[in-house]
């Protein structure tokens, strides 16, 4: 069975889905990747377009609750906002959990340019940092 990956977000809507579609793509099979939030409001549609842009498909992900991944537990889980990090419940049972703290983009203020310049930014930045910890696992292609 491969390892699973649980991003954890607020809004499981940006960052987190877009770390779910990174993985997914840069891994392949290595992992299994899942995405959830402490409070889920839903796919943000300029995710999904920022990730499209780079040829990662997430338009059929869904925004889940915390408690609906848990089971069962991931053997790692990565919180992707500070928000997250501080209201994560607490996870037993040998679960590594890292935190990388990424700028919220469904923040973004300014003219529609602006908003998909932060997208890009955060989604460039989360790929970054994927391909970076892949190396540390082993699994980079």
């Amino acid at each position: 069975m491969k390892p699973a990956v649980l991003f954890l977000c607020t809004g499981n809507s940006c960052r987190s889905q877009m770390a779910e579609g990174w993985l997914r793509h840069l891994a392949g099979s290595r992992f299994e990747a899942l995405s959830a939030g402490t409070n889920p409001v839903g796919l943000n549609p300029r995710a999904v377009t920022a990730m499209a842009e780079v040829g990662v498909d997430i338009s059929r992900q869904q925004s889940k609750h915390v408690s609906d991944v848990l089971v069962p537990l991931p053997e790692y889980v990565v919180t992707v906002c500070d928000r997250a990090k501080e209201t994560c419940p607490t996870i037993h049972g040998g679960v590594a959990t890292l935190h990388w703290s990424f700028d919220d983009p469904a923040e973004a203020q300014g003219s529609d340019d602006d908003r998909r310049k932060v997208f890009r930014r955060v989604r460039d930045e989360i790929a970054e940092k994927i391909r970076e910890w892949l190396k540390t696992e082993g699994g980079s292609r």
